[in-house]
């Protein structure tokens, strides 16, 4: 009864965690679409049927939205990217900061937009984007000392044990399994679908760069991680390049931990550490392999035991001949 008890109580706090990470991390987003609601709400009756939405060389408007419009580019901005948020800031101080001032900069631009639109002619001068870094800046101290109060969702990494897999002599053994990161399929998504927006609202010239950078990112969005007898290997999958190798004859050691992105990284992609690099998509476990270099490689995946048990046995076979 005690260890039921026990494990209850640290599943609810596990949720609790979540919800407080989660609340947290989209809360800045979720206000700053409720301020520019309000108003555009207050200002609509005294606004022009055309809005100027963009502004070039001088803060002189070069493109103009209608009503809904601003209402749909305002809701997709701002909640989508609360949604990412919610599902990438997993606790760390240093991305919720950025999320709230993120939401500040981008809900003061928005809403000074509407204000400039209620005068003839209509300028944006540089004091309209100076008054959104200043709310930025509250924002983000706003968001620095929310993120107190926020749990971590890893325990420090620790070293993982070097295991082994018994094959008999002669017998072959591999490892695949996508790792994939849905943060990043999300963001990838989301790209997309704003190149989407961009393409209803200002055409072909402005959809054009986020439609490819989402297609791209969708593309690496899932690298396919192997341990075969060529050692280990990321690549897309379906693509000859990029791949990246770590051959057997390189490898020392492997064991499976857990990573923290932003602690022991400092954040996401192919990153590159003092006596370490990685291909890091998410937090939590991976396959660390030490070569014989002395330099440790990582990668994020689910089911890093298995994988790295196995290149320990096939590294330990050639190093045996």
């Amino acid at each position: 009864m005690m260890e039921n008890t026990t494990g209850a109580a640290m599943g609810s706090g596990r949720r609790s965690g979540r919800i407080r990470r989660a609340t947290v991390a989209g809360l800045p987003f979720l206000l700053a679409y409720a301020v520019d609601l309000a108003v555009f709400s207050q200002l609509r009756n005294r606004l022009p049927h055309r809005l100027a939405s963009h502004f070039g060389s001088g803060g002189r408007p070069d493109d103009t939205a209608g009503h809904l419009e601003y209402v749909l580019v305002t809701t997709g901005l701002l909640i989508g990217l609360g949604v990412i948020w919610m599902l990438i800031a997993r606790g760390a101080r240093g991305l919720i900061v950025t999320g709230w001032a993120l939401a500040g900069f981008i809900g003061a631009l928005m809403a000074e937009i509407l204000y400039a639109n209620l005068h003839t002619p209509v300028d944006f001068p540089f004091w309209r984007v100076a008054t959104a870094v200043g709310v930025a800046v509250l924002a983000g101290g706003a968001g620095w000392w929310l993120a107190r109060f926020v749990p971590s969702v890893l325990p420090p990494p620790a070293e993982g044990p070097v295991e082994r897999i018994d094959l008999a002599a002669g017998e072959t053994a591999g490892w695949a399994r996508h790792a994939g990161a849905r943060p990043l399929l999300v963001l990838a998504v989301t790209v997309v679908v704003a190149g989407a927006v961009a393409l209803t609202v200002s055409g072909p010239q402005a959809a054009v760069t986020p439609v490819v950078a989402g297609l791209v990112l969708m593309a690496f969005a899932r690298p396919y991680v192997t341990v075969d007898r060529r050692g280990l290997t990321i690549s897309t999958g379906w693509l000859p390049w990029p791949r990246i190798r770590v051959p057997l004859d390189q490898v020392e050691q492997a064991t499976s931990r857990d990573i923290d992105a932003l602690k022991d990284f400092g954040g996401w992609g192919y990153r590159f550490r003092a006596g370490r690099s990685g291909l890091i998509l998410r937090s939590g476990e991976a396959i660390v392999v030490r070569r014989t270099n002395g330099r440790d490689f990582a990668v994020t995946i689910d089911g890093s035991s298995d994988a790295a048990a196995l290149l320990n046995t096939l590294a330990e076979r050639q190093a045996n001949g």
